[in-house]
């Protein structure tokens, strides 16, 4: 089934059902499927046709479900934009998938200008909010406007097949390029089916967007409460006072949120002063987190949690902690350990821990191996990249680069990352892409990049810096500098000045040994 059956078929079913919350803005599924059949056939009249791609840059909103569907039903390709990126970044991208359309919130103006000049593809920009003249210029159109104008019945259906790309994010390159994955509407449709099933999602389950919605932690559920018939609570930013007072209000009954985040709201002043009856089950995904914060969860919103394991690559997920009936039999603290854990196999992919030679790992929970994945919602590559598509997918298995041990349960559990890739706060950062930046700066002559421990963040950036001989630089100069090129959560946190970087036996940056004495701090 494509993605553009899910929103017909909500509609059969619970047309008067209110759908979607968002501030003020409520509307039931007969309003919310209008809209997007309006903002489709905008799009159709703008000339856009099946895998042409538009780009969205929004905080969360009910427009981005709107883009969403609409772009699924005239089998475009949605661009979702990271709108922390710099204007730099938003360039390189929007001229690498070729979008024609961006749908921009006005409130991004700025960056828009910083970039605008810089894409020739775009065509038109659909301003969302209120009227800016001084954005305003031949190709500025306002999503009110065009959408008003459209006729709200359905737009006559086009043949979309299960390998057509419905949607391209992108994810940061270890070399510092930025990778679209491309993940079809069978991708997404089945990661959507195995959610309902492994979440037991239904029709009185009331989403909350959270996380955003450019990000797969949460826009995977766009479709699966969709299908199922639920409730989405859109919330344009986290703030912890308004999640938890939102959450109250509206009744939320699942949702998917950060360790950061959740961090933060268990420790918010007052939050074991709320009804949180509705809430049934919370879940935390996109970096580590650890067992003591997990039982603070489950004893300050008494609810079960589940932790959650993915890529972009995946559509996300690839395991969760949900315990096997058998194990719900232990003792509490042995169950604890479980939750805390990576989690056993996703429903729709087949999960392995291989050693270097491609052999599976002693299911004992100790051997260390690398997380390799198969399955109908692992992507089919990058977006025209051949060769980094070939060293990622092997014999249809997905190499992650992650390792991890496996128990005789078939849960497992991270232990490292082959990839220099740091998580801090959810948002995946390579360290040679922050490296490359830093060795811009005439006043560098080494840099290593690491990721410690840190207790808001999950993982926070650091920079291990050798200055050229006669040349300063201070700590702040650099991270500003960072900033100025790339996304501000990308930039160090803080800076360590050194006479020397450690190296191995082979000449190479001994990454491990600038780490080490801030794990043990920890």
């Amino acid at each position: 089934m494509p993605l553009n059956d899910l929103l017909p078929k909500a509609l059969k079913h619970f047309p008067d059902q209110e759908a979607v919350v968002c501030g003020d803005y409520r509307a039931t599924y007969r309003i919310f499927a209008a809209r997007t059949w309006q903002l489709a056939r905008a799009l159709n009249s703008m000339g856009m046709i099946p895998g042409d791609r538009v780009a969205i840059l929004h905080e969360n909103c009910h427009v981005y479900l709107e883009a969403y569907f609409a772009a699924a039903h005239l089998g475009l390709i949605l661009v979702p934009l990271n709108y922390r990126l710099s204007s730099r970044e938003l360039a390189l991208i929007v001229n690498d998938c070729g979008a024609r359309i961006l749908i921009a919130q006005g409130i991004f103006d700025e960056k828009i200008s910083g970039f605008k000049s810089d894409t020739p593809g775009i065509e038109k920009i659909i301003w969302t909010g209120n009227r800016k003249e001084d954005i305003e210029s031949p190709g500025d159109l306002y999503y009110e406007e065009i959408i008003g104008g459209e006729d709200t019945c359905i737009p006559p259906e086009i043949p979309i097949s299960r390998d057509d790309v419905a949607h391209l994010y992108y994810t940061s390159g270890t070399t510092g390029r930025s990778k679209g994955v491309m993940l079809t509407h069978g991708n997404v449709q089945s990661h959507a089916l195995g959610t309902i099933a492994e979440l037991t999602l239904t029709d009185k389950d009331r989403w909350f967007h959270v996380a955003p919605l450019f990000h797969l932690a949460d826009a995977w559920a766009t479709f699966a409460i969709t299908w199922a018939g639920g409730k989405h609570v859109i919330i344009p930013g986290f703030d912890p006072d308004k999640v938890i007072k939102l959450m109250v209000k509206e009744g939320i009954t699942i949702t998917n949120l950060i360790p950061a985040m959740l961090n933060l709201m268990v420790n918010h002043p007052g939050v074991e002063n709320h009804d949180y009856s509705s809430l049934r089950v919370l879940m935390s995904g996109g970096a580590p987190i650890a067992p003591g914060v997990v039982k603070k969860i489950i004893a300050v919103f008494r609810c079960d949690y589940i932790q959650t394991y993915g890529m972009t690559e995946t559509s996300p997920y690839l395991t969760l902690s949900i315990l096997k009936d058998h194990l719900k039999k232990l003792p509490w603290e042995e169950q604890l350990a479980f939750k805390a854990s990576t989690g056993r196999e996703f429903i729709n992919v087949k999960l392995r821990v291989v050693d270097d030679n491609g052999r599976d790992v002693a299911r004992d929970g100790k051997e260390t191996g690398e997380i390799i994945v198969k399955g109908d919602t692992v992507t089919p590559g990058y977006w025209n990249l051949p060769g980094e598509t070939a060293k990622a997918l092997s014999g249809g298995w997905l190499r992650t680069g992650d390792l991890a041990v496996i128990n005789s349960e078939e849960y497992v559990t991270i232990v490292d990352r082959k990839k220099d890739m740091i998580i801090t706060g959810g948002e995946n950062v390579y360290s040679t892409e922050v490296e490359n930046i830093l060795y811009s700066h005439p006043a560098v002559l080494e840099a290593a990049v690491i990721g410690i421990p840190d207790s808001r963040w999950g993982e926070a950036v650091k920079a291990c810096v050798v200055l050229k001989k006669s040349m300063n630089a201070g700590e702040q100069e650099l991270i500003d500098f960072c900033k100025k090129n790339i996304a501000h959560y990308k930039a160090p946190k803080s800076i360590d000045f050194l006479d020397a970087l450690p190296r191995t036996g082979s000449g190479k940056i001994y990454k491990k040994g600038l780490r080490d004495p801030y794990l043990a701090q920890d």
